[in-house]
């Protein structure tokens, strides 16, 4: 039984959910309006301040979309309302990143700059070394950063490259001259 799954989703102030008969679900806020498909496994029921998701038989397919309806449905209410953010940190000599209009402009030590188109629907800002991906998809931001993290992760030695804001990197030990005989 999914422990998730039977938890209600409390919706905030501020916004409004509308479930419409052909298995969707809107969303409206403060920071602006996302919608959810769900399947026919699960049943969505508005009951005052609150969503409950119920599953729709014994199936292993009703299990596992039962917790994921669920949790897609508080990252709706909560990205419309409070949106979402991820923090990535550059480190290393002589790498920078500027944010020039609609791209993200990296100099990661190869010999060209790297340059990142930003999504629609996400707001990205520079301050000092650290990369702020700010938006109300949940989805939309976290594929976001791990893209551009991906082109230069953080390696084990001298911990340079991306790494999320208060990720712990352990670094490893270096090689040793080899002892005379």
């Amino acid at each position: 039984m999914s422990r998730i799954g039977k938890m209600p989703v409390k919706i905030s102030e501020g916004v409004t959910i509308e479930i419409n008969d052909n298995r969707e679900i809107k969303a409206k806020g403060p920071k602006g309006e996302l919608s959810f498909n769900f399947g026919y496994e699960v049943e969505l029921k508005q009951e005052e301040s609150q969503v409950i998701v119920e599953k729709i038989g014994k199936t292993k397919q009703s299990a596992a979309l039962w917790g994921t309806t669920r949790a897609m449905v508080s990252n709706i209410i909560q990205g419309v309302s409070e949106g979402f953010e991820k923090n990535l940190e550059l480190n290393g000599v002589g790498y920078r990143m500027v944010v020039q209009g609609k791209k993200v402009v990296l100099n990661l030590g190869y010999s060209h700059p790297v340059e990142k188109d930003i999504p629609a629907g996400l707001e990205v800002e520079v301050e000092k070394n650290i990369l702020k991906i700010k938006g109300i998809d949940k989805q939309k931001v976290g594929q976001f950063a791990a893209e551009v993290r991906q082109e230069r992760k953080v390696e084990p030695y001298k911990g340079k490259g991306f790494r999320y804001v208060g990720e712990q990197v352990i670094k490893k030990e270096g090689k040793r001259a080899a002892g005379s005989e």
